[in-house]
């Protein structure tokens, strides 16, 4: 079970970093005002999302005690991300505070795994 769920995590930061490496691959653009929600911000979003489901299943099936509240939150905020880049997927350009805010979430999702 421990390797499976070392897989799951593995794919889950894996998601998180699909989003962040297209992301980073748009700062010329961003820079210009011409930064848009691509489809790779979109999977990777879902693909962290989907994983963190299964990993709170699989850590609950191996007995782990989890923290429903951390898990709440992390929930929440990759929600959010995934909302925005859907939201506003067929635009050609968004606003560089969105595309911002979609990055900082993305992040402040990172360091609350690891931090708290």
């Amino acid at each position: 079970m421990d390797m499976l769920i070392t897989v799951f995590v593995v794919l889950h930061f894996i998601g998180f970093l699909v989003l962040l490496a297209d992301m980073a691959l748009q700062l010329p653009a961003a820079m210009d005002g011409k930064a848009r929600m691509r489809p790779a911000m979109r999977f990777g979003a879902a693909g962290a999302l989907l994983t963190g489901i299964v990993l709170v299943a699989l850590n609950q099936a191996d007995d782990q005690d989890l923290n429903n509240v951390k898990l709440a939150v992390k929930l929440g905020v990759v929600v959010l991300v995934l909302a925005l880049i859907y939201v506003k997927r067929d635009e050609e350009r968004v606003p560089n505070s969105l595309f911002a805010a979609v990055g900082a979430l993305t992040i402040g999702n990172i360091l609350i795994a690891f931090l708290w």
